[in-house]
């Protein structure tokens, strides 16, 4: 037998390599013989540096920048020597670990003061490392400026200018901008970042109306914000979506498919009997372009099944109906929320639950 394990990261608990050594761990148990391909991923958010070390060579470059709360903070990137297509070097970014939700204390979590600023001292910096291409993760932001921080940071490091239009000049200097991210959001309105993304971090309703009326003034203020504002993927993480788009043209991509292709899992589908993918909590949105659903999509093309195992799982039939060929809670109700989100239980779980089925 040949199994593929590729599980997104537990947010807050496991990471995808260690909840796919988890698994691992078990199929070794009860089949000693089999081939077990390990393949971290990421939906571009947590885990992106890791799954994109895990397949191609690169390093680490470490850089101080501010976070959210404009403390200095050491932060990463990754840095490979390419693309296949042979362009020069290419960055790698996490948006979080400049700006993420988890770098702000919560009783100082304010989306009217987080700034994104970090996220431009980071991307600046790949820019003098002299990277042509870079992809950004959105996933995770604790800020809702619509990336305004952001395009400040770059316009003072690169250009010496507190003018946003300088940055269009990135294109101009043969720098493509790819953002990954799995949300289609807008940037404003009922569906936009200040309204679905705010109050997760800790916009009250008042300061709600205040961001959303912000995002309106910023994209009329923007050449071609008004029609960019409604691009899909504009709201993604608090608008940073809608900076990219507008300033330096940048593409969206599926995260998902980004890690996926990176990782060219089609080929280390070759012979494989079995996949299992899973994620910290399943239900009907995994179906919407999420991680484990590329995953399946992909296998599925090939004939081959793929499990699905998550810490909470709701809409089991759902998602069995929509192609996972069985679908496990990992958690058996035995432990306390907080107990199950310990790491060695979280993956003592994993193990437990991949021997009971494979057995």
């Amino acid at each position: 037998m040949k199994y593929i394990v590729a599980i997104d990261s537990f947010k807050g608990c496991l990471s995808s390599v260690q909840a796919n050594e988890a698994a691992a761990m078990a199929i070794r148990r009860c089949h000693p013989d089999a081939t077990i391909v390990c393949v971290p991923v990421s939906d571009g958010g947590e885990g992106l540096l890791e799954a994109v070390l895990a397949c191609r060579r690169g390093e680490q470059v470490s850089v101080n920048v501010h976070d959210p709360l404009m403390r200095p903070i050491d932060s990463v990137y990754v840095v490979t020597d390419g693309e296949p297509s042979g362009k020069g070097r290419t960055a790698y970014i996490e948006s979080a670990r400049a700006c993420g939700l988890t770098l702000i204390e919560p009783e100082l979590r304010n989306p009217l003061v987080a700034t994104s600023f970090g996220l431009g001292e980071l991307v600046a910096d790949a820019v003098k490392h002299g990277c042509s291409t870079i992809y950004v993760g959105l996933g995770g932001s604790g800020v809702v400026d619509f990336g305004r921080g952001m395009l400040q940071a770059l316009a003072r490091s690169l250009f010496e200018t507190n003018e946003f239009d300088a940055v269009r000049r990135l294109g101009n200097q043969g720098v493509e901008i790819v953002v990954a991210c799995d949300v289609t959001n807008p940037l404003y309105g009922i569906d936009g970042a200040a309204r679905v993304f705010g109050p997760q971090k800790g916009a009250t309703p008042a300061m709600v109306e205040e961001l959303d009326c912000q995002a309106r003034e910023f994209a009329k203020a923007s050449p071609m914000g008004e029609m960019n504002a409604m691009r899909s993927g504009a709201g993604a993480a608090g608008g940073l979506g809608f900076a990219f788009i507008e300033y330096m043209g940048a593409t969206v991509v599926s995260g998902a498919e980004l890690i996926l292709n990176a990782v060219d899992f089609d080929s280390i589908l070759d012979g494989a009997d079995l996949v299992i993918t899973g994620e910290g909590a399943a239900d009907r949105q995994t179906l919407m372009g999420k991680l484990p659903e590329s995953i399946m999509r992909r296998a599925q093309r090939r004939g081959v099944p793929t499990w699905l195992l998550a810490g909470r799982v709701d809409d089991a039939e759902l998602l069995r109906n929509g192609g996972f060929a069985m679908v496990e809670c990992i958690n058996d109700g035995s432990l306390t929320v907080a107990e199950e989100m310990m790491p060695h239980n979280a993956m003592n779980n994993i193990s437990n639950t991949i021997e009971r089925l494979i057995r």
